[in-house]
This record gives C-alpha cells, sequence and structure tokens, in this order.
C-alpha cells in the first residue's frame, strides 16, 4: 500500500462515517473546529491528515480512534476518487 492508497482509504473510511452519523462537510467541520475545505480534501485524500486532527474528527464524530482508523470497510476501493464536495 502507498501514501496515495492510505490517505484514499482514511477518507473514504471518513466520509462513510460522516454519512452514517448524517452530517454534511459543514457540519462535521462546525463539530470538529476544522474547515469544510480541509474535510473535503481529507475525503478525497489529497490532504496527509495528522493524528491530531484524526483525533479531533474521532471526537467530532463521537467514535475511537480504532473505530475510525479501521480502514478494512472503506466502502470504494483505494484507488477511486469520488471528486464530488459533499
Amino acid at each position: 500500500m502507498n501514501h496515495s492508497d492510505i490517505k484514499l482509504r482514511f477518507g473514504n473510511r471518513l466520509k462513510q462515517l460522516r454519512k452514517d452519523k448524517k452530517l454534511s462537510q459543514d457540519q462535521l467541520a462546525q463539530k470538529s473546529g476544522l474547515t469544510r475545505s480541509y474535510i473535503s480534501d481529507v475525503e478525497r485524500g489529497s490532504r496527509n491528515i495528522s493524528l491530531e486532527n484524526i483525533y479531533t474528527l474521532s471526537i467530532a464524530l463521537d467514535v475511537t480512534l480504532a473505530f475510525l482508523l479501521d480502514l478494512s470497510d472503506s466502502i470504494e476501493e483505494a484507488g477511486t476518487k469520488n471528486n464530488k464536495n459533499e
């Protein structure tokens, strides 16, 4: 697995959990204190997110770090990019 694969898989996981919680990117941004554009970049796999921001998102989503970092259930394959902003 290369670096872009892991960023895409994490982005897909974040998007999946955000949608499961019925949150928009704007709502997650407000809950986490991060910007919507940053969250969008992470979900698309174009950001190398820090551990601190992963922790911040886990709190905002009310999930454990381990649950957020469980990439085995990513909905989309790592090589697939979704360019829609939601």
